[in-house]
């Protein structure tokens, strides 16, 4: 699972390998400790436009369907076991239809010991981003009118798989991670073959894995109010 991470860049520091045509003025800040609901910047290919259009947007973390009566359904929906995509109709449409990369700096998760948790943060060494699979959903706010510009909520999802190796001995799930190669075919919104992507995602994931770096940091991360450059140092294990 991945329920907390981290972006300390944005814009194009963020994703200039991934091509982004269009860059959101409302982009959120850097933060150390992002949370389901908070916002966070997803890419996605636009299909309003031929060819689409790469944006990099804001969005809140937790997928609200189109068809849910309020967003609260999103708190629940941060992760998508990537095996049961298309069993769950809270995701099957996403997948076939609006799938987003997720760039981030690290992840933190939880390792379970005799003594209790102990949080890591899981990072590329040489500190340059790290991207997830994710799948994004728009949905209407009833209560808002027309002509409200907030009307639309974007939001979004990560997709997990079973971990292995090192990440494993920290928990059993992971990140779906893209590699930069295969953010292309990930994005595409006109591809028919959306198995055989998701499963070339899935099976790519463990390359981008084995270049992780794993260190224990401060319990002070798991307080969301916590968000601050130092909850990435290191502390004994």
């Amino acid at each position: 699972m991945c329920g907390r991470f981290v972006v300390a860049n944005v814009g194009s520091e963020l994703v200039g390998v991934l091509r982004v045509d269009v860059e959101g003025e409302d982009l959120p800040a850097p933060s150390y400790n992002i949370a389901p609901t908070d916002p966070a910047a997803v890419v996605l290919d636009s299909v309003k436009t031929e060819p689409p259009t790469r944006r990099l947007a804001r969005a809140r973390w937790g997928l609200v369907p189109g068809w849910a009566k309020d967003p609260s359904i999103g708190a629940r929906a941060f992760n998508a076991r990537s095996e049961e995509l298309e069993d769950k109709p809270m995701f099957r449409n996403a997948l076939h239809k609006r799938r987003a990369v997720v760039p981030v700096s690290g992840y933190y998760e939880w390792q379970k010991t005799a003594d209790g948790k102990i949080p890591h943060y899981i990072h590329p060494v040489d500190d340059a981003p790290l991207f997830f699979a994710g799948l994004y959903e728009w949905w209407r706010d009833p209560r808002k009118a027309d002509d409200d510009p907030g009307r639309w909520m974007l939001s979004f999802t990560i997709l997990t798989r079973d971990a292995f190796g090192p990440l494993g001995s920290i928990h059993d799930r992971m990140p779906v991670f893209v590699d930069p190669d295969h953010a292309d075919a990930w994005l595409d919104p006109t591809t028919e073959n959306v198995r055989d992507v998701l499963d070339a995602a899935v099976d790519a994931a463990p390359a981008v894995a084995g270049t992780l770096e794993l260190r224990p940091v401060s319990t002070a991360v798991g307080n969301v109010r916590n968000n601050r450059p130092d909850l990435l140092d290191p502390v004994p294990s």
